[in-house]
């Protein structure tokens, strides 16, 4: 069996400092909130490039508090995509504000700049990128957007940590950026767990209140927050991960290059690395009109593989009511052909020859 991702390789990697880091927390007996919690967000933060990181327990709190301490609110519009994971689109409804949907490019599947003024009402409020899959979306022109209409832009990073926009770490070039930090990131822990970064201390401190039950400090609350705290274990696992990434990252890369190379003659649309990015390769995503005979020969091979995503936010059935459909020609024409395959830190060439050896099988009928 080829797993589409191998945590087992990764932790016998690093076994040694994961046990270490763990019994560091258990010895101190402080879980939540302590020493580990702090030097990571100021690790994390200063990796990414910002003066503060704010962890929180998943992604999608992560997104969620970002969405939040930025004062936004019923009636307000957030520009975003719909082809991404569901977090990035409820961390906007569960504000009480409006998803505005524009198409993706069909290179980079990240969101068409082309399209964001075309779609600014009275009402808009922010822009929220995704880095998907690892590839940056082009950040200067959402910049220049936000600049000229006095907009907010939220970065979903949560699979792209590492990843670069013209030598600038994701995460850290508009006004906040959020992180995943779910067990298969390019950086994970062994649970859930998440952080928030930014340059603006008083998002900073007003993110580690909503964290903590709006507490600026114990018992005493300013307003109404959430439970949504990185626990100490987490912190320090991710602490000792932490030092691994930029050469996981590389491996990562390499990986892509030698599916590239393979591939390259072959009926299959390989992901791209635009001149302004440095791709990380969370997901090695391909694209072809014979998806569902792919699927099969890979598991009649015993390679495993997964679509990001079969089904667009505005196809799922929470958000059907705004009315999307048939609106996004890109978004809805990617998502039938787009297949994921494995891709880690660990892979070998040899399970990748055999990878795309299904596909040569196909391409040769």
């Amino acid at each position: 069996m080829i797993p589409f991702c191998d945590l087992k390789r990764e932790y016998g990697e690093v076994r040694e400092q994961i046990i270490q880091a763990i019994e560091r927390v258990l010895q101190s007996g402080y879980f939540i909130l302590g020493e580990e919690s702090n030097k990571f967000e100021e690790e994390f933060s200063h990796y990414i490039g910002t003066k503060y990181g704010v962890g929180v327990n998943s992604g999608s709190d992560a997104l969620f508090l970002a969405v939040k301490s930025l004062g936004i609110k019923d009636g307000d519009e957030i520009i975003t995509v719909s082809h991404t994971f569901i977090s990035t689109v409820d961390s906007i409804v569960r504000n009480g504000a409006t998803p505005v949907f524009i198409d993706i490019d069909p290179e980079t599947y990240t969101i068409d700049v082309t399209q964001i003024e075309n779609s600014l009402s009275n009402r808009t409020k922010a822009i929220l990128p995704v880095h998907l899959y690892g590839h940056p979306a082009d950040m200067k022109p959402i910049m220049e957007i936000a600049d000229k209409y006095d907009l907010k832009v939220i970065e979903d990073a949560c699979q792209a940590h590492g990843a670069e926009y013209n030598g600038r770490k994701v995460g850290g070039i508009g006004d906040i950026g959020c992180f995943s930090f779910y067990p298969v990131k390019n950086l994970g822990g062994y649970g859930d767990g998440g952080m928030i970064v930014t340059d603006n201390v008083e998002l900073a401190e007003n993110l580690r209140m909503l964290r903590n039950y709006g507490q600026p400090k114990k018992y005493y609350h300013d307003f109404i927050g959430v439970n949504s705290r990185l626990d100490e274990i987490q912190a320090a696992v991710l602490r000792a991960k932490l030092k691994y990434l930029d050469e996981w990252n590389e491996k990562r890369r390499k990986a892509a290059k030698k599916y590239d190379e393979l591939l390259d003659n072959l009926d299959v649309i390989i992901p791209v690395e635009k001149i302004y990015a440095k791709h990380v390769y969370h997901l090695y995503v391909v694209r072809c009109n014979y998806r569902d005979s792919l699927i099969k020969s890979m598991e009649e091979n015993d390679v495993q593989t997964l679509i990001h995503y079969p089904i667009p936010i505005h196809m799922q059935k929470p958000y059907l009511y705004l009315g999307y459909q048939n609106k996004l020609p890109v978004t809805e024409q990617i998502f039938k052909e787009i297949i994921s395959l494995p891709m880690h830190p660990f892979i070998s060439d040899d399970e990748i020859e055999k990878i795309v050896e299904c596909i040569e099988i196909l391409n040769e009928k």
